[in-house]
Formats: structure tokens, sequence, C-alpha cells
């Protein structure tokens, strides 16, 4: 379920960097006589950085080691 979860992730990051990339191209243009304006950078990279985070801790989460100990009570 972690790498389904870790897959969606990434592919909405990525979705993320290509909106970023778009709007530092071009915040608004016109097609004829309508103006379209594009999302605000600003909110767009604080969630790239949130999915970042998220991206990094399901790759950690899933690499790594588990440890046991055994345990003896005494008495």
């Amino acid at each position: 379920m972690s790498g389904q979860r870790l897959e969606m992730k990434k592919e909405r990051l990525k979705r993320y960097y290509d909106a970023e990339e778009k709007i530092l191209r071009g915040q608004s243009y016109k097609i004829g006589t309508r103006e379209l304006t594009r999302a605000d950078l600003e909110s767009v990279q604080d969630k790239i950085k949130e999915l970042e985070a998220e991206v990094d801790a399901l790759e950690k989460h899933g690499t790594s080691k588990r440890r046991s100990a055994r345990v003896v009570p005494l008495g």
C-alpha cells in the first residue's frame, strides 16, 4: 500500500513541478479576447516542498531496517 501511495505522491509532485514551470514562463497570457492567469507561484512552491517531504518520508519508511530485541523478564 505504501508503494502505491509513494507512486501517487511522485506523480502529483511531477504535476506541481510542471505547473511551477508554466507559471515561471508566464503568469498570465491571452488567447484572443480572453486573458488567463495561472495559479499563485508561492502556493505551488509551498505544495512542492510539502510533497517532497512526504515522498522523502515514504521512501525512508520503506527502506528502513527493522530491529528487534529480545527481552527476558527477571523475577
